[in-house]
């Protein structure tokens, strides 16, 4: 199913997206990833066509849309199975019909026993399984979620990610989410989609645009770093970088000056954020880290041989 959003001077997407597949739209701040959503949505007036219809001017309540917002946007004055019913019943299904099939998603998310409570007695995960059991309840061609694990702790928005997936596997329509967590991409998607200034500057499935990022952005986002040296970006990992206390000798490496900023635990080795002229991030092993003194605010001098270096499939763009 061809999906086209155009709206000049803010976003242009084309996007081949197979009913069933869930595609997950990131990029930097300000790239276009919510107000892609709000166009198919209707909330922003756009030129907009899902497979042979064209849905611009096509009212909001009449377009086949599930949206989930980041902050819920559950009607405070609703129950949980009443915020659920609601969509159905908007779209002239009856009560019964309405309630009945409000229950069935909230047994389905797991909280069917809390179908009577009103939103400011829910926690945010549970708030937010009753936003995407409202959602799901329209019986929607496109699925709209803008970035839903947004605000929970780790832990639920963990228990909710698998959920998610495992609902999402039985849907028929178009999944678009919008994050900025690289676990989602990695783990709900069948396809990521980058936008950077509006337009769409890559797409593919994760695997394959996390080895070769075409913007900065989803390098960072994917864990590498990225500079740039001249008219082009280049990436490398954490653990090709060598961190000293003294100015590295020797040609063959790029070589930059910084402060500690942070130091964490990241598996068997310690995560270090060095802040300077770029911002770059080194993974060094917990001895090295004690023989060095590294803390925070220590000055240093990280390293990387001129072949750890990848050029393939980066580009001068890059916020």
């Amino acid at each position: 199913m061809l999906v086209r959003v155009d709206l000049p001077g803010r976003v242009v997407a084309q996007l081949e997206v197979p009913a069933g597949e869930v595609l997950v739209v990131i990029g930097p701040n300000g790239a276009g990833k919510s107000t892609l959503l709000r166009a198919v949505a209707g909330l922003e007036r756009a030129a907009v066509r899902v497979g042979d219809d064209d849905w611009t001017d096509l009212p909001v309540p009449r377009r086949r849309i599930g949206y989930v917002f980041q902050d819920q946007s559950l009607f405070p004055h609703l129950s949980a199975v009443a915020n659920v019913e609601f969509g159905p019943r908007s779209r002239g299904v009856p009560r019964r019909e309405a309630r009945a099939r409000a229950r069935h998603w909230l047994d389905r998310f797991g909280i069917g026993d809390l179908a009577d409570r009103g939103p400011g007695q829910l926690s945010g995960g549970q708030a937010q399984r009753v936003a995407l059991a409202r959602a799901l309840a329209t019986d929607p061609q496109v699925l709209l979620l803008d970035e839903p694990f947004t605000g929970l702790d780790t832990t639920a928005a963990t228990s909710l990610r698998i959920e998610l997936s495992q609902h999402l596997r039985d849907f028929a329509g178009v999944t678009l989410l919008v994050t900025h967590d690289a676990i989602d991409a990695l783990t709900l998607a069948d396809r990521v989609l980058v936008l950077d200034g509006g337009v769409v500057a890559q797409v593919g499935r994760p695997e394959e645009v996390a080895a070769r990022p075409q913007t900065a952005h989803v390098a960072r986002l994917v864990g590498l770093n990225v500079v740039r040296l001249g008219d082009e970006l280049v990436t490398f990992s954490p653990s090709a970088v060598n961190v000293s206390v003294r100015e590295p000798e020797g040609s063959p490496r790029l070589r930059w000056y910084g402060t500690v900023a942070t130091l964490a635990p990241h598996g068997d080795a310690l995560r270090v954020l060095v802040r300077g002229e770029t911002d770059l991030i080194a993974d060094v092993t917990h001895a090295a880290a004690a023989e060095l003194g590294l803390v925070a605010g220590r000055d240093v001098w990280l390293s990387v041989k001129a072949t750890a270096v990848s050029r393939e499939g980066t580009t001068a763009r890059g916020r």
